[in-house]
């Protein structure tokens, strides 16, 4: 009897050893979650402070630019027109500025290269067609449309960009250098658009377009006469 009762003493008292154990281990997760949980909510706001640092930082060396135009808007002239566009150009044309050059020019000078994208716009000026202009003789209607002009000639902003840019060491560059090469862009632009024949190809195209309008408008016979130039 008395080996029966020390044997489940014995059990017991194992029983209640691993009780004791089981109840420490999870005392001991519990603390480590609980742990674990303070250390995370410690950190979080360092890695925040680092985040904003790093965004704050790259806002600095890398700045949006604010647009901020003025809320007054002054409208000088309302004018109709009357303009046919027949040919549009889309021109690119790279612009060498530069200041300063010479034997200082590594110290003084200034000098980019702008890579220009840029539309010409041509056609006839309906507005300056009178009566005197069209007239009909044995069955045929002549016609003399107003001479070819440009109507446009500018730049494509969202296109042209500065390639490269070197100032000297003891200069900041010129704050204007950019807008006469621009300013020189569109007059280029304008330039080649001319030398390649626009205002003929745009003559052209407006005969083409005035031909098939004025069969439709019922005149089967016409002849268009050249404008006399203006001197």
């Amino acid at each position: 009897m008395n080996k029966a009762n020390e044997s489940l003493r014995g059990w017991v008292l194992v029983i209640g050893v691993l009780f004791l154990i089981a109840l420490m281990a999870s005392m001991i997760v519990y603390a480590l979650y609980q742990g674990l949980n303070v250390v995370q909510r410690s950190i979080q706001p360092v890695n925040d402070v680092t985040s904003n640092l790093g965004t704050q930082v790259s806002l600095a060396l890398n700045p949006t630019p604010t647009i901020l135009p003025d809320p007054i808007t002054v409208i000088y002239q309302v004018r109709s027109l009357a303009r046919l566009e027949t040919i549009q150009y889309s021109v690119e044309k790279v612009i060498t500025a530069e200041t300063g050059q010479g034997m200082f020019g590594a110290l003084f000078g200034d000098r980019l290269l702008f890579v220009a994208h840029g539309v010409v716009l041509a056609g006839v000026d309906l507005a300056k067609l009178g009566p005197q202009d069209m007239w009909r003789q044995d069955n045929v209607l002549y016609v003399r449309l107003p001479e070819a002009e440009i109507f446009i000639a500018t730049l494509d902003n969202q296109k042209s960009y500065v390639y490269n840019r070197d100032t000297g060491l003891l200069t900041r560059g010129d704050v204007n250098l950019e807008t006469a090469a621009r300013q020189a862009a569109e007059t280029e632009i304008e330039k080649a658009a001319l030398e390649d024949g626009i205002l003929l190809q745009a003559s052209q195209n407006a005969e083409n377009f005035m031909y098939r309008l004025l069969r439709d408008l019922g005149y089967p016979d016409i002849i268009f006469v050249k404008p006399t130039p203006v001197p």
